[in-house]
């Protein structure tokens, strides 16, 4: 058994390699996964060409395509003569058909050689300039069409291959339109690989208004113009951090830096509260900035780094939303609620009876009672009524009214407050937030009856 896969270039057929020429010369036949490529119609006339395009029109799926041209190749690759199999570009660039065939024959105990050829790569390179070193990132557009937000760093140039449909680049457009702004301008590649190469620059919310593309397309994205990614965000702060940097952010620890981290996540509350965008993009700037400082301390002292941070939450999103990711249904949100706590508690191995279910009590006393309320009610444990809460509230103000004991008051007041939490949330408003908003107003309210031009120091 032996299978012999050759790369067809990019187009030109003056870009075919010097040992496909010589493999091609020697052959009798040839399979070709398509013959819809320009170095196609250049082959010598000797040649007997088979082509697996009919299964592009008979399934519906390329992975079935796929997996049908590889089953064939492997079958042809047992007769005495073996087979020889051509796809365009290079055969490990794009080529699903190749890398389906390779597991297939290792498996087999088949063995393959492979012919390089230049691939759309080589042949993006001259008419963007460009120098795949400085960061090139390459993406097949299928693949990322398949993705809501793009895997990509926006601080470095990309380029996206297999671009070969309108469909293709309306999806594509969308899935870059959650990282790039829709004025980015991006650049069209048409009959790459030809002496027709054409580029054309237009802004990303255009990229599917072009008539002109087919399967010789391929797009370049130009990196943002202004650093914007988490990798060089923390890369900074590993430079305030090392030697020779800022020497305030040298000397921070992970406690130094708990009141900052704090202040931080009420300044985004604050602007939510506020509804500032403005506001907020800059404050979740600063949040961010004191989960990457953490998480540079962790990486000086060999505890965890960034990428473990991401992956652990990666996971655990994953395994807490069964009903996207595994194909639970669920009725409601609700429903989501409790199964995520049904999780977690196995994950973590609680137990019923643990204070407050594992939740921080470090959390805002309104904001503690609050969740331990709403976790009380999914799990069944909380029926009091609207009328019953206020009820509740109203005794427990006559109580206080009686009371001359520190302590009991305490204890008495604490339960009232915990009652108005209660009525918030079946009112719908949060309690913390509630509270703030009265306290401003009250503060206003002062600021507004206080007589102008009084001295109030002293």
């Amino acid at each position: 058994m032996s299978i012999t896969i050759i790369g067809l270039g990019p187009g030109d057929p003056c870009f075919l390699t010097q040992e496909a020429l010589e493999v091609l010369e020697s052959a009798e036949e040839v399979y070709l996964r398509t013959c819809r490529h320009p170095t196609v119609a250049s082959l010598a006339s000797h040649l007997d060409l088979h082509s697996f395009d009919c299964l592009y029109d008979s399934e519906e799926e390329f992975s079935s395509v796929y997996e049908k041209i590889a089953d064939r190749i492997l079958e042809l690759a047992r007769r005495p003569e073996g087979v020889l199999y051509a796809v365009p570009g290079h055969p490990l660039v794009g080529e699903e058909t190749v890398s389906r065939i390779l597991a297939l024959a290792e498996q087999k105990g088949c063995e393959v050689r492979l012919v390089p050829g230049l691939s759309f790569i080589e042949a993006a390179l001259a008419p963007l300039r460009i120098d795949p070193l400085n960061g090139l990132q390459i993406v097949d557009a299928t693949v990322l069409a398949d993705h809501l937000h793009p895997p990509l760093d926006p601080d470095l140039p990309a380029l996206v291959g297999q671009l070969y449909s309108r469909r293709v680049a309306a999806e594509v457009k969308l899935t870059l339109l959650n990282l790039y702004p829709a004025e980015h301008v991006v650049t069209l590649l048409r009959s790459l690989g030809t002496p027709e190469v054409a580029t054309e620059a237009i802004p990303l919310h255009e990229l599917d208004h072009s008539q002109d593309i087919d399967h010789l397309t391929s797009l370049f994205v130009p990196p943002l113009p202004k650093a914007s990614s988490v990798s060089t965000f923390h890369d900074i702060v590993a430079r305030l951090r090392a030697p020779g940097g800022c020497p305030w952010d040298r000397e921070q620890t992970h406690q130094s830096l708990r009141p900052h981290l704090l202040e931080e996540t009420y300044e985004v509350l604050q602007a939510l509260d506020e509804e500032d965008d403005e506001a907020l993009r800059e404050e979740l700037g600063d949040l961010l900035l004191q989960i990457i400082l953490h998480t540079q301390i962790a990486v000086e002292e060999g505890s965890f780094t960034l990428a473990q941070v991401l992956e652990t939450i990666i996971e655990k999103i994953i395994r807490r939303h069964p009903h996207v990711f595994a194909g639970v249904e669920v009725v409601d949100a609700d429903e989501v609620l409790r199964n995520w706590q049904a999780i977690k508690r196995e994950e973590k191995e609680e137990k019923e009876d643990q204070p407050l279910w594992g939740m921080p009590l470090n959390l805002p006393a309104l904001t503690l009672a609050r969740r331990a309320q709403e976790r009380a009610k999914r799990e069944e444990l909380l029926s009091s009524t609207r009328e019953q809460l206020l009820s509740e509230a109203r005794a427990r103000l006559e109580r206080l009214e009686e009371m001359d004991d520190q302590v009991e008051a305490e204890a008495e007041l604490g339960r009232l407050l915990f009652a108005l939490a209660n009525l918030g949330r079946q009112l719908g408003v949060d309690a913390e937030s509630a509270l703030r908003t009265a306290t401003q107003d009250f503060w206003q309210e002062l600021a507004s009856s206080r007589p102008q031009g009084r001295n109030t120091e002293g």
